[in-house]
């Protein structure tokens, strides 16, 4: 075992130091070595010993018994030093010394919560734009004390405990200074202010829970999803704080016939084999009402016809997207006698189908779409 060193001599003092001489050695000592300042080898292993020879030599019934016996008179004595926590231990110290010190701010104005709000809309609601009232359950400031919290015609207090500052100063000495610890009052919890006849709608928190009704624009065009703002409709602010905002998110509904595609407004269209193959003029719906549309002769299933201005207004722009028919050809299924022995002899005139030249099917739909 190494043997240990004077600990007069690892503090740097006389044996007739006073106690303001040890203190002071320790101060600049300490600090010199502490690992958060000091990333030298060594540097832990000095700090260690410096501290273990202040907690000697500074009390008077260790420095007397190490005065008379060396470092055999204090073995043993109290915990001793041996696995000594340096940072636990130092912190104790440290702590003593610097009373813990921390700061805290008076509490200054907070903007109140966001409330969101999920809205179900029809399609046509969606693609013409709409009106809507909201029944909104949000927090403001009581109708009685308007946000103060004491009883009408009363007013808070300055609280005693903090003197209005919503902090509370305390003042400690140690051997590194005089040092002050500055927290937030816990009275008062950083007002400055406390409530001693409290308002008796609200409790003396100064706020109550309301249901308003909330009108918001809904536009043209707006799509699953969207998002509307409704600023300063949210729960009040505290402490003087602007409100939060309202933020409604639309469900829109699928509709029977149509189906969305961008601002593009898409439509099945049913026809018979007659229809298809010697053309026909037809009605169809539309989001403005019926339309016609010319079937040539010839239509093969699949085919596609672009409507123009019939679809979905645009959301940032002027004007609107398309309305998309695509044809399908229906195959019957339930032929009377009649029926079955004309399709015979067309079949015997037509002869056998031929594979078709154009794009098909699916390119067809790609070329609808600007594929």
């Amino acid at each position: 075992m190494a043997t240990k060193r004077d600990y007069y001599e690892v503090l740097g003092i006389d044996r007739g130091a006073s106690e303001e001489d040890i203190k002071r050695a320790f101060r600049k000592l300490a600090f010199k070595y502490h690992p958060d300042h000091n990333r030298e080898d060594g540097a832990e292993e000095k700090f260690k010993e410096i501290n273990e020879a202040y907690e000697v030599i500074s009390d008077p019934d260790k420095r007397a018994k190490y005065d008379r016996f060396g470092h055999a008179g204090i073995e043993g004595f109290g915990r001793g030093f041996e696995g000594f926590d340096i940072f636990g231990g130092f912190g104790d110290i440290f702590d003593t010394f610097f009373g813990g010190a921390t700061t805290a701010t008076r509490r200054g104005p907070q903007r109140g919560s966001d409330i969101r709000y999920g809205l179900k809309i029809s399609f046509e609601e969606a693609v013409f734009g709409c009106e809507k009232e909201l029944e909104v359950s949000r927090i403001e400031n009581c109708s009685m004390c308007h946000g103060i919290g004491s009883r009408p015609g009363t007013q808070p207090t300055r609280c005693p405990n903090c003197n209005g500052t919503g902090q509370v100063r305390r003042t400690q000495q140690s051997i590194f200074g005089r040092f002050v610890n500055v927290t937030t009052c816990e009275r008062c919890h950083g007002d400055g202010r406390v409530i001693t006849d409290p308002c008796p709608q609200c409790h003396g928190t100064g706020k109550e829970r309301k249901t308003r009704s909330v009108t918001v624009e809904v536009p043209a065009g707006v799509e699953y999803g969207s998002q509307i703002r409704r600023s300063g409709e949210g729960d009040a602010g505290v402490w003087g704080g602007s409100p939060g905002n309202l933020y409604v998110t639309l469900q829109v509904e699928e509709h029977e016939l149509f189906t969305r595609s961008g601002d593009d407004i898409l439509y099945d269209l049913p026809i018979n084999f007659a229809q298809a193959a010697l053309g026909d003029e037809v009605e169809f719906p539309t989001l403005d009402g019926d339309a016609t549309l010319k079937i040539p002769p010839g239509t093969q299933s699949g085919r596609i016809f672009r409507i123009k201005g019939r679809g979905v207004p645009h959301l940032k722009r002027g004007g609107r997207g398309d309305q998309v028919v695509m044809v399908h050809v229906l195959t019957p299924q339930n032929l009377n006698e009649g029926q079955r022995r004309l399709f015979k002899e067309l079949a015997g005139s037509l002869g056998k189908a031929e594979m078709p030249k154009d794009k098909g099917f699916f390119g067809r739909i790609k070329d609808a779409f600007g594929g």
